[in-house]
């Protein structure tokens, strides 16, 4: 997929009968927050922008993580949505000054940051669990240091978890969460979710984590914030009672296709199965 050299459009309607959002990743992390957003607004039509062309982001140079990240963005918003999630933790570190330089004001463009914050506040201890990249790195270290000093924190890399949840292999979850789990204290009383395919499995986290006779352990992901926050950057309000008459539109490197199969694993890519397809 080729990278259109153009800016985006500027729009000229302020008031909508209709509210769309898009959102981008490499792959089906994004079905965390795609389903947020849904339950918050059932009216709302979803544009859900994929790379597999281009899958995994991970290992990619942050500049070549960016173009592909802006190339996804571009298909979306050529779509014209009122907003776009980025519902990826990585893309977000690498790509989202970039994304919002292009995109805004006209597009506003939301990124997706591990729950480290609100984690924090409950007073720990409390484990990260985050991909091997991001596990120790700057960013992470930083979010750390600002909001969760003095919290005694456990930064846990999930190795190969993100890849077995985005192929639904269960073998390989069972797997990856066995060897995060016993990287992870038996005091920790919280865990955040640093990568969105992990939301996609929490309760299989929970079970994995959990020791008996401790308190219920808490888990803290972002994609309940993350689309809030889209709906309040558009001045919107929640309205989870509305008719569920939302589209959707589903791009694959660009081109107009289908969920994957392996997001139909998991509940929150049935929720969308129902929905209609955008005409």
């Amino acid at each position: 997929m080729s990278l259109p050299h153009r800016t985006c459009p500027r729009r000229l309607i302020v008031y909508r009968d209709r509210v769309k959002i898009a959102l981008m990743d490499s792959g089906i992390g994004l079905l965390a927050a795609t389903a947020a957003v849904r339950r918050l607004r059932p009216d709302a039509d979803l544009v859900l922008s994929l790379d597999p062309d281009g899958m995994p982001w991970g290992p990619r140079t942050p500049q070549d993580l960016t173009e592909r990240a802006l190339a996804v963005a571009e298909a979306a918003a050529a779509h014209r949505p009122d907003a776009l999630i980025v519902g990826c933790n990585t893309a977000t570190v690498h790509a989202l000054t970039a994304l919002r330089a292009r995109f805004e004001p006209e597009l506003p463009v939301i990124g997706t940051v591990p729950a480290i914050k609100p984690a924090a506040a409950g007073g720990g201890p409390l484990a990260i669990w985050a991909t091997p990249a991001t596990t120790g790195s700057p960013y992470q270290h930083n979010l750390i240091r600002d909001f969760a000093d003095g919290v005694p924190v456990t930064e846990v890399p999930c190795w190969g978890l993100a890849e077995a949840v985005e192929h639904a292999d269960e073998p390989a979850i069972d797997a990856a969460l066995s060897a995060a789990a016993a990287l992870t204290p038996d005091e920790v009383t919280t865990v955040v979710l640093g990568c969105t395919h992990y939301e996609l499995v929490a309760e299989r986290i929970r079970a994995a984590v959990q020791r008996p006779g401790r308190p219920p352990l808490v888990l803290h992901g972002s994609a309940g914030a993350v689309a809030a926050q889209a709906l309040r950057r558009l001045g919107e309000q929640p309205q989870p009672s509305a008719a569920p008459h939302g589209t959707l539109t589903v791009l694959l490197s660009g081109r107009e296709g289908t969920l994957p199969a392996p997001a139909l694993a998991y509940g929150e890519g049935r929720l969308l199965r129902a929905a209609t397809p955008a005409g």
